[in-house]
C-alpha cells in the first residue's frame, strides 16, 4: 500500500509529494476544491497549511479535509528531483 511520507504546498494550489515507494512528484488540485469540505481549501493560507498526517499517512489540513494516497498518485507528474 502507498503512503505519502512528505508534502509541501508549492504554489497555486499545487502539491509537492514524497510516496512511501520513493516516488516524487506534483499535483495540481485545483479542479478538485469543491463541496463543503474541499471548497474553503481556495484560501490559499488554509491550502498552506497541508501535512502528513502520521496516523493516516498521508495529506490533511486543519479543516479535517484529506485525499487518500491512492489518489494523488493518479494525479501526480512525475519529477526527476527529489525537492521542489
Amino acid at each position: 500500500m502507498i503512503h505519502v511520507t512528505d508534502v509541501r504546498s508549492i504554489g497555486a494550489y499545487r502539491l509537492w509529494l514524497h510516496f512511501s515507494d520513493g516516488m516524487v512528484g506534483q499535483v495540481d488540485l485545483a479542479d478538485e476544491l469543491d463541496g463543503p469540505m474541499f471548497a474553503p481549501l481556495r484560501d490559499a493560507a488554509l491550502f498552506d497549511q497541508v501535512r502528513v498526517d502520521p496516523d493516516v499517512r498521508t495529506v490533511t489540513w486543519p479543516n479535517g479535509a484529506d485525499l487518500a494516497p491512492e489518489f494523488l498518485r493518479e494525479k501526480v507528474t512525475a519529477l526527476s528531483s527529489p525537492h521542489p
